[in-house]
């Protein structure tokens, strides 16, 4: 009984020893230019092997359109979206990173001064014409920005995922 004992103890003591620690994938901080369409020199038109690459801390993908779902590169806990058969990027009101233009929580009305007049308005959303595309901004009732969308494609064009 006792070399049952002892054989069964030094298995379960091997076992442990083979156990590895892996470590998380480190990310680079987000840096969103908003104005040349860019995070950190990646852009719209990036290929979701680039963003793997440059990204590896993803917290979703979704490497084939299906229904309703987009083909996607997700970084859920920082609020970074790529969609790269779509041609563009979602930052969403949990976004952690640095703007180029402090947009996140900006009020409606503060915009025109740095962006312009919206090519396209409605009730809770502003398209702008860019230098690369469009930028789309979403507004709370509040109205402060609370998601941005960046583009390579026209407001004719874009398709966006739901």
């Amino acid at each position: 009984m006792k070399n049952l004992l002892v054989i069964l103890t030094f298995l379960f003591a091997s076992q442990l020893s083979f156990a590895q620690l892996k470590k998380a994938a480190d990310c680079p901080t987000f840096i969103v230019d908003v104005l040349d369409g860019h995070i950190n020199k990646y852009n719209t038109k990036s290929n979701m092997a680039e963003i793997k690459k440059a990204f590896p801390c993803y917290t979703e993908i979704n490497e084939q359109a299906s229904g309703t779902n987009c083909a996607s590169v997700s970084y859920q806990d920082k609020g970074v979206y790529f969609f790269p058969e779509r041609n563009y990027v979602e930052i969403r009101e949990n976004f952690k990173g640095k703007l180029s233009v402090p947009l996140m929580g900006a009020q409606r009305k503060s915009l025109f001064k740095t962006l312009g007049n919206p090519i396209l308005k409605d009730v809770s959303w502003d398209a702008f014409k860019t230098n690369y595309g469009i930028l789309i901004l979403y507004y709370n009732k509040a109205g402060k920005i609370n998601k941005l969308q960046m583009s390579n494609r026209s407001t004719e064009s874009i398709k966006l995922c739901e």
